[in-house]
């Protein structure tokens, strides 16, 4: 029976983001308008947990100053990780997803079309020019999400940082939030269609300032910040 209803989660959780992003899309041919586009994708974000029974805490929100922008750079476990984080930082982030999402209907057009930044991590100059765009982005007033591990954790735990997101930070020179996710998994995890209720916690930690260029100052960057997301990190 819980199968069942988790499945049907999915299920209405699909067609949910689908009537989101055709209203994105509407938003996009009237006046394309980030800010709108972030308010609606924080709409979705809160629908969707209510909807699959997920309820959000967090720590550390005292740590950041809303007035400035940051490169937020976490793990990610599961598909819950960004209504999780859209829902609860009161911040303009601008996520930056895999360019292989267009590819589903009327959801990836809204994301192709809109306010957020697709990457494509097959193609070094491409991805290089989706960072470049998210540094324009870091410049206008908004701060970015990148997971630090590229893609979803298979076993719950956490794998191993690449360097793009802290390539961003150095190109931008702003402030890096480690960002912890603990309890997505196990609500979501890799390759399933059923949804199980749950608690989401996310742990901030201080930013962390930028002190110099190149890829000294990067992997310096991940070090600290692997470092900071590995103490509060649960394996799931």
């Amino acid at each position: 029976m819980r199968t069942a209803l988790g499945a049907l989660r999915f299920v209405l959780e699909v067609f949910l983001s689908m009537f989101f992003a055709a209203l994105e899309l509407v938003v996009i041919v009237v006046r394309k308008d980030d800010r709108v586009f972030h308010a609606l994708a924080r709409a979705w974000a809160h629908s969707s947990l209510r909807l699959c029974g997920v309820t959000v805490r967090v720590k550390g929100l005292e740590k950041l100053d809303m007035r400035r922008n940051y490169v937020y750079v976490s793990n990610h476990a599961s598909m819950f990780d960004i209504p999780a984080i859209l829902a609860a930082i009161p911040d303009q982030i601008r996520i930056i997803y895999k360019k292989e999402l267009h590819w589903f209907p009327v959801f990836g057009w809204g994301l192709k079309y809109g306010s957020y930044i697709g990457i494509d991590r097959s193609h070094g100059a491409e991805a290089m020019k989706s960072l470049e765009e998210a540094a324009e982005k870091i410049r206008t007033g908004a701060s970015v999400l990148l997971y630090a591990e590229g893609t979803r954790t298979l076993d719950g735990k956490l794998q191993p940082f690449k360097r793009g997101a802290f390539n961003l930070a150095v190109k931008a020179g702003v402030p890096v939030v480690p960002l912890t996710i603990n309890g997505s998994y196990k609500l979501l995890p890799k390759r399933s269609f059923v949804v199980h209720p749950g608690e989401v916690e996310l742990v901030l930690e201080s930013p962390i300032a930028i002190k110099g260029s190149g890829k000294e100052e990067e992997m310096r960057l991940m070090a600290e910040v692997h470092t900071a997301i590995e103490k509060h990190y649960i394996d799931q």
